[in-house]
């Protein structure tokens, strides 16, 4: 007898403990699903269901629509179908000329931006600068973020990380399950703290400055620096100083955070793909809007320039802004994973922004065929 109390004990403590944990259970198995094919393009225009999240704060500016212009563009079918693109928005001397939504997607799907994001945050930091809120790119990223002293990061500067060589070891491989990246985003699913995570990591691969190594977590420690310089939220503040002055179309952009409330910065950003094109479009103007000289001139040229110590003959990084290798002038893009694109050419007037859900977006020759059909609209405009 006894032992069947005890069976049914256990049952309804595990019972107890689905209901309690449900949420936690359900995040966790749309993340480890997160990238399925049969899911992948449903789970990148709702993150919000997967991940904690916060909506931006906009004010009550209202939303400015690009002006439209029509424009034929060369057939992009083949593009389209290999990349597995969900959104085309094209924009010619800031006028709407092409858009297009595929597999089911609408214009008003809040798209993950993935490392798209990170461009976004470079901006917000150059602004910070400029108002001397942070003292410069040379200073020690512990100078505001001191919980990072004897971490890995004891030593780097603002531009190490800006630039992905601060010389931590961390696995950027999407496709291990047992990677950092990997670790951190069940870190992230489960409501843990990407701060107390990123406080962990103590290995180096490199000495600070010494060599590009491509890893996300630096962008979470501008993120950090942003938030010990100002005591705000990097939600707040770019709702505030970057997203509303641009008057965006999304109605309720969001980023996804961690259990703390703390934006996803490398990676969480949702919104719709104009807006990514008015991003864009606001780097193609180096940095003005509407006559107002939102993101400082020489902190466009300067974060958007190769200038971080990378390989020779690969691609290039600035400030969180990839340089194609054989860059033409006035040519740089921002990108994230699964084939997320924000595509400047100055010289031609062009901005280009793509989503996709591109599960080969690592197969050889897959960046360059996305780079050549951005090179062939900018040539067709």
């Amino acid at each position: 007898m006894y032992g069947v109390r005890g069976i049914l004990l256990v049952s309804i403590l595990a019972v107890a403990v689905l209901i309690w944990k449900w949420q936690d259970i359900q995040r966790l198995m749309t993340v480890n699903s997160l990238f399925a094919e049969d899911r992948i393009v449903e789970n990148f225009s709702h993150m919000d269901r997967a991940f904690f999240h916060e909506t931006i704060p906009l004010d009550d500016t209202l939303p400015s629509e690009l002006p439209a212009n029509p424009r034929q563009l060369p057939d992009l079918a083949d593009w389209v179908d290999d990349r597995r693109l969900t959104a085309l928005v094209v924009l010619k001397d800031g006028e709407l000329v092409h858009e297009a939504y595929f597999q089911d997607t609408t214009e008003e799907d809040l798209r993950i931006s993935w490392s798209v994001a990170k461009s976004f945050l470079s901006a917000l930091l150059g602004m910070l600068i400029e108002d001397g809120v942070v003292s410069g790119v040379d200073a020690l990223v512990t100078d505001y973020v001191p919980e990072l002293a004897d971490t890995a990061y004891d030593g780097a500067t603002i531009r190490d990380a800006l630039q992905m060589a601060s010389g931590v070891r961390f696995n950027e491989d999407y496709f291990d399950r047992r990677s950092d990246i990997n670790r951190m985003g069940r870190v992230l699913a489960l409501g843990g703290t990407l701060d107390g995570f990123t406080m962990d990591i103590q290995e180096r691969a490199y000495a600070p400055g010494e060599s590009f190594q491509y890893v996300s977590i630096d962008t979470h420690v501008i993120g950090m620096v942003i938030r010990g310089a100002t005591g705000r939220s990097v939600t707040e503040l770019m709702g505030e100083r970057l997203l509303s002055p641009l008057g965006l179309e999304s109605a309720n952009p969001y980023y996804i955070t961690d259990g703390d409330g703390v934006a996803f910065v490398l990676g969480g950003l949702n919104m719709m793909t104009r807006d990514y094109a008015r991003f864009g479009q606001l780097y193609l103007q180096e940095g003005r809007w509407q006559g107002e000289q939102l993101v400082p001139a020489a902190w466009v040229a300067e974060s958007t320039a190769p200038s971080s110590p990378t390989a020779e003959g690969a691609i290039q990084y600035g400030y969180q802004w990839w340089v194609p290798a054989d860059a033409r002038e006035g040519e740089f893009l921002a990108r994230g994973v699964y084939g997320q694109f924000v595509y400047i050419n100055r010289p031609a007037g062009v901005v280009v922004a793509v989503n996709s859900g591109d599960r080969g977006f690592r197969e050889p020759g897959s960046f360059e065929q996305n780079l050549t059909m951005f090179r062939l609209i900018a040539d067709a405009l």
